[in-house]
């Protein structure tokens, strides 16, 4: 669900100061690095400063610092003007979004970042808004965490949030599956060429089977042809429909990419596909969202049904029995060293936390976060800066 603007009167605090946002910045001790660092780049300032019905997440001097002596920033500074373009668009929502519009529901907002170098989701990447615990938090990529610290500074374009990191752009489905943990699903996409396909794809929603569910049907994966393994990978994607975790609803039906139905049931506060439960929600992609799942689907038992009761689900493929080691990771290699720009408090998407259509766990452990942008990524231009 997302948020929705309410009405200005009932949002806008007693009182405003009428300020336009290069003034904010300049009165804002806390954002005095985020204006030092606008100075250099006194185009994107100019366009920033013109943005109107907007939310903007503006990471703190200390965010800032910790940004600026990352390897992904020199990479960014080493490749242009419009890399760092692209990043502010990330931290830019479309509408005004105050603290009392973020409730303990998900919701995911629009941003102004719509380079296709980036992002291929229609009407731009998104982030995740979500309050817990009395504290709001915005999601970007690899569940990368940043906490507000501060609300509701005004503008005459917008809000403004003082977020304690820089978001973390989403990576394409390969490298997030990578810096994720998930080498079954890599190796099992390169094994039968479909990465490059998938990456590539536009408004994708993907259950990707974690390592264990892989491996709990290792006996059964060495007699598959090449045409059933690829049958089952795209019998885990959903073309053309990004479908966050709060618009899984019960008794739901998708095509998947292969032509069968995936059916989504909504059983015990936890989101089923066929057998399989969605056990960590919402990895925002370039192309659009992965879910986790605890088992393999199965494109030929399309009837298969959860047991909301059970701690486990049996395998979707009959017979099938574990396998000492984890199918296709040979030669694959998770990748969460390196530098992450909202690395914190994000979650660990290997993890087995249970999920609910109408609100997500606290998500504790951090997975680590790769590069804000993937590295050796064409840059190209942008129409928001």
């Amino acid at each position: 669900m997302k948020a929705t603007k309410l009405s200005t009167l009932a949002l806008m605090p007693s009182a405003i100061a009428a300020q336009n946002l290069t003034q904010l910045l300049a009165n804002t001790t806390e954002l005095s690095s985020l204006n030092a660092l606008l100075s250099s780049y006194p185009a994107i300032a100019s366009s920033l400063a013109n943005v109107s019905n907007v939310t903007i997440l503006a990471p703190s001097n200390a965010a800032l610092e910790t940004f600026t002596n990352s390897s992904s920033f020199h990479a960014l500074t080493s490749s242009g003007n419009q890399s760092i373009a692209d990043l502010l668009s990330y931290h830019i929502l479309h509408g005004e979004y105050y603290a009392d519009n973020i409730t303990d529901t998900p919701a995911f907002i629009s941003t102004y970042l719509n380079d296709t170098a980036f992002t291929n989701v229609t009407s731009g990447q998104v982030v995740e808004a979500i309050k817990q615990d009395n504290k709001t938090y915005f999601y970007s990529g690899l569940l990368a965490n940043s906490t507000v610290t501060r609300t509701d500074l005004n503008f005459t374009g917008g809000v403004l949030h003082i977020i304690d990191k820089v978001l973390t752009v989403p990576l394409n489905v390969s490298s997030s599956a990578a810096a994720a943990g998930l080498t079954a699903v890599v190796g099992a996409l390169q094994a039968q060429h479909l990465t490059q396909p998938l990456d590539d794809a536009k408004n994708v929603t993907i259950f990707a089977p974690s390592n264990s569910a892989f491996q709990a049907i290792g006996s059964a994966l060495g007699n598959f042809t090449t045409n059933q393994l690829t049958d089952i990978l795209n019998y885990h994607v959903i073309n053309g429909t990004v479908a966050y975790s709060t618009g899984l609803k019960n008794d739901t039906q998708y095509v998947a990419a292969g032509g069968q139905n995936l059916t989504v049931r909504i059983e015990n506060g936890s989101i089923f596909v066929d057998s399989a439960r969605v056990i960590t929600p919402n990895l925002l992609v370039a192309n659009g969202v992965v879910h986790v799942i605890d088992n393999v689907l199965n494109p030929n038992n399309t009837s298969a049904a959860p047991n909301a009761t059970a701690t486990s689900q049996p395998p979707a493929f009959s017979g099938a029995s574990s396998a000492s080691n984890i199918p296709f990771t040979s030669g694959v290699t998770a990748t969460p060293t390196a530098t992450g720009t909202g690395a914190g408090a994000g979650a660990k998407v290997t993890g087995t936390s249970t999920s609910t259509a109408a609100a997500m766990p606290m998500r504790t452990g951090g997975i680590g976060a790769a590069m804000v942008f993937g590295a050796g990524a064409a840059l190209l231009n942008a129409d928001v800066f």
